[in-house]
């Protein structure tokens, strides 16, 4: 019986060594520990526009100004003021390897309208990054060193301007 005991608590042991180190290194630093759970219809509503000409099929308009640490800015009107995980307001790209934009990561955008700082993910959306707005981005597609749902990135490149 000791045999059969010592057995389930290894088992166990490595069942639970196994299962932490399958969480994302950065998943610690968010205020939600579920917060990849909660991101998994932010991943299937937006996983299509990887490929980036979709994203103007899906009413994201496309922009041509890279935002240092961020990327461009594809913006869909009707989900302005969303908060529903499905609908982020912006898709992030940079550009890629093969002169192809690449998707980085997912924005909500929230008109400020007196109202209490609206909260995601159990996260406070960001204040003074868009004038008169509260943002909060996702970056699911290319992970950032200072988290999961902070606003920059340092991994996101702008090209550099031709003299």
């Amino acid at each position: 019986m000791a045999s059969r005991s010592l057995k389930a608590v290894l088992t166990a042991a490595i069942t639970a060594s196994f299962a932490l180190a399958a969480v994302p290194a950065q998943a610690a630093a968010d205020p939600d520990p579920f917060v990849w759970t909660k991101l998994t219809p932010t991943y299937t509503a937006t996983g299509a526009y990887a490929y980036e000409p979709f994203a103007a099929k899906g009413g994201y308009e496309r922009t041509d100004e890279c935002v240092p640490n961020m990327g461009y800015h594809y913006v869909n009107p009707k989900y302005i003021n969303s908060l529903d995980p499905a609908r982020p307001a912006a898709l992030l790209y940079e550009d890629g390897k093969r002169g192809k934009r690449e998707l980085v990561a997912v924005e909500w955008v929230v008109e400020d309208k007196g109202q209490a700082t609206p909260k995601l993910f159990g996260r406070k959306f960001d204040e003074g990054q868009l004038p008169g707005h509260f943002t909060l981005h996702a970056w699911i597609y290319k992970s950032n060193p200072k988290g999961l749902l902070e606003a920059f990135n340092p991994k996101v490149k702008c090209p550099t301007p031709k003299p």
